[in-house]
């Protein structure tokens, strides 16, 4: 496959710029594999493809508020600070993105928060990469970006975030924080859903993978083997193992939420195709041909186009099944990208 091979034209007004009222008032769009079939849903219909026994694994990562808008020391100028990762706690030295670049240098201050928070340029990575060490070194430092970040809503959306988006890019599952993207396969999911999950007998279990902002970065190669992902952390909690190991050997279906799971999941397998104990840094790029071990069914939106995200949903459903998909989702006027609606691959 080439890079080529994952372009597509969306119409503008099919990017969904704002959440649906309910989450689970989205559209699902269900892609059957063996039988080459597209069919129209609501999203609210996914328990009718639950079987008792089966899995369904969520990623529980947290989103904070990862934008900060500052002003540069001496000069005043207004200067966005894109949190990417903390690289040492007690130091609180965090690799960040900034805007405008060419006005931040090494050495240089940003002042938050009316000059109560600020951090220092320690060394440039890339054109718009930072290193930056705050002055703030008390362990609850989550709790300052709370009061003084903003929702790292996708900057195609090419508006401000609002109080409603503090809510709605985030899922109902998330508990550990640390991405700076929404796993937004799990946006659609209600209390009210996960108990009719669960009330048909299947179980819900999470995995951790912390998105970064390369979930947004386009492929710029056209060899897709010669791509390089962003590192990522993940973690596979022990009590999701064997539930999810049972599924495997009891012959029942393991459904997966979202690519960020599926990279989580499909760096963590043993030789026999179960989930083992694993945790750390992954880069996995999944892309045609690829043998999944983990998943029997992927939920997932509908994504940019040349992006990871796609090429990873392509070779899980099959190129030219997902092409024909996502020709339908245009005609039918489906919505796309992080607000957008959901798409079940069984």
């Amino acid at each position: 496959m080439k890079l080529i091979d994952y372009d597509y034209p969306i119409p503008r007004n099919l990017i969904a710029k704002h959440p649906t009222k309910k989450r689970d008032h989205s559209r699902l769009m269900v892609l059957n594999r063996k039988l080459q079939t597209i069919e129209d849903r609501m999203f609210s219909d996914i328990v009718d493809y639950i079987s008792p026994g089966d899995v369904m694994v969520v990623n529980n990562t947290k989103v904070f508020p990862a934008r900060l808008i500052g002003r540069k020391e001496k000069t005043n100028a207004k200067i966005e600070v894109f949190m990417l990762r903390q690289l040492s706690q007690p130091e609180n030295i965090w690799d960040v993105i900034v805007e405008p670049a060419r006005k931040v240098r090494i050495g240089n201050k940003i002042y938050f928060d009316n000059g109560s928070i600020w951090c220092e340029v320690i060394d440039n990575t890339t054109s718009r990469g930072r290193t930056v060490r705050f002055n703030y070194e008390k362990d609850d430092f989550y709790n300052v970006l709370e009061k003084i970040g903003l929702t790292p809503i996708p900057r195609y959306l090419k508006r401000d975030p609002n109080a409603k988006d503090k809510e709605r890019y985030q899922t109902i599952f998330a508990e550990e924080i640390g991405a700076v993207a929404a796993p937004t396969a799990g946006l659609h999911f209600t209390n009210i859903l996960v108990k009719k999950i669960r009330k048909k007998g299947a179980s819900i279990v999470p995995v951790l993978l912390h998105i970064g902002i390369g979930t947004f970065r386009i492929v710029e190669t056209e060899d897709l083997s010669k791509h390089r992902m962003d590192s990522e952390y993940f973690s596979i909690p022990p009590a999701t193992i064997p539930i999810v190991n049972k599924a495997i050997e009891s012959k029942k279906k393991v459904f997966v939420v979202g690519t960020s799971a599926c990279r989580a999941v499909e760096s963590s397998y043993t030789n026999d195709g179960l989930l083992k104990l694993n945790g750390g840094w992954t880069d996995k790029f999944i892309f045609p041909p690829y043998d999944f071990k983990i998943p029997d069914a992927l939920i997932t939106n509908f994504h940019m186009p040349c992006s990871t995200l796609m090429m990873l949903t392509s070779a899980f459903a099959g190129y030219d099944l997902l092409m024909r998909a996502y020709k339908h989702a245009i005609k039918k006027k489906y919505r796309f990208y992080s607000y957008g609606d959901s798409m079940l691959i069984i």
